[in-house]
């Protein structure tokens, strides 16, 4: 029976290795966006505590199922770092400096922007569908969800952590992940709970066709490369590749040191 430090070194050994090594050459350097993030989202918390900005949040980052679609897309990339009035922004913030910064690592800038907004408009999409099926069935909400201001990193968290396990093997930290969070929902049936596992679902389904269109992209690079080599085979007319002319290298003249 294998033990517990080589069944976490099986579990979490690739990830930590590859973000510990990233850390130690790169630094801070290495995450851009999430200390962006982070500093976005704690600008936002001051703002909404202010009698000056809590309007001024609410315009930009405040999202409620009841509001034109629209105008819903248009503020959900910044909801992502609103924090939620009712929950402490410390919480927020953790979330985003650590799974954030594992993803960025791990996924690169742009892959974790792409899946995070995923999640996130996953989540107030999700909204709209569930308060439109009713609060009677499995996935549905009810009428007064519509009213409840959706903002914060949560969604976007969950929905990477997922995927950056399941990427580096380390599957059964992914689904102890799932587990907890069809749990919360099963549990505490609102919207947020929910809205995570929307999430999940968001970020797996773009996650698995960004990953094939790599897969498809390197395939593609293979098939011409091959193609380009058979046509300087057929081009030699021998069946073999042409052979590099050979130039002998010039002599250098070595200078004697006298004594």
């Amino acid at each position: 029976m294998r033990s517990p430090a080589a069944l976490a070194r099986a579990e979490w050994g690739p990830l930590w290795s590859t973000v510990r090594t990233t850390l130690v050459t790169r630094k801070w350097r290495a995450v851009p966006l999430t200390l962006g993030a982070v500093l976005l989202t704690a600008l936002f918390q001051y703002a909404q505590n202010q009698p000056w900005g809590y309007q001024f949040v609410q315009d930009v980052g405040s999202v409620r199922a009841d509001d034109p679609l629209w105008l819903s897309l248009v503020r959900t990339p910044l909801s992502l770092f609103v924090p939620a009035l009712d929950l402490p922004v410390w919480g927020a913030l953790a979330q985003i400096l650590i799974v954030f910064g594992v993803a960025e690592i791990c996924l690169g800038r742009w892959t974790t922007l792409t899946l995070g907004y995923a999640a996130t408009l996953a989540g107030t999409l999700y909204a709209r569908v569930g308060i439109a099926l009713g609060p009677d069935g499995p996935l549905g909400l009810t009428a007064s969800d519509a009213r409840i201001v959706d903002t914060g990193p949560s969604a976007a968290v969950v929905g990477l952590a997922v995927y950056v396990c399941w990427r580096h093997r380390a599957r059964w930290t992914a689904s102890l992940v799932v587990a907890v969070m069809v749990a919360e929902a099963v549990m505490r049936p609102n919207l947020a709970g929910k809205e995570h596992l929307a999430a999940i679902a968001a970020v797996l389904l773009a996650g698995t066709a960004l990953l094939a269109g790599a897969v498809l992209r390197a395939r593609s690079a293979l098939r011409l490369r091959g193609a380009a080599r058979h046509r300087v085979v057929e081009r030699s007319g021998s069946g073999v590749p042409p052979m590099r002319s050979w130039k002998p290298r010039p002599i250098r003249a070595q200078r004697r040191s006298w004594r």
